[in-house]
């Protein structure tokens, strides 16, 4: 599943966008130095239902921000990923 993919995943789960969501947690501070990715995973769990690896990709967009390593970009793998920025306004709004 690419990156993006589990961004979009997350939005059909809890009816928000990435950014809505993004947002939300840096309302919360969690996008703080020294907040640990388990704090916001307990959060995404409790509040959302989010299993551990939608959430963790979601912990890297809060903490990282919409850019991701460039590795798996054009790649063949099933991680792969259009480009090295994601979409975090929803997926009705993404550009073909």
């Amino acid at each position: 599943m690419s990156f993006q993919a589990y961004l979009d995943a997350i939005e059909d789960k809890t009816g928000k966008t990435p950014r809505a969501l993004v947002d939300e947690a840096k309302g919360r501070g969690y996008d703080a130095d020294g907040v640990k990715a388990g704090v916001i995973v307990d959060w995404l769990k409790a509040e959302y239902d989010l299993g551990r690896g939608h959430a963790m990709a979601l912990v890297h967009v809060i903490k990282k921000g919409p850019t991701i390593s460039a590795k798996h970009v054009g790649s063949t793998g099933s991680h792969r990923d259009a480009t090295d920025t994601l979409w975090l306004d929803g997926k009705a709004t993404r550009p073909a």
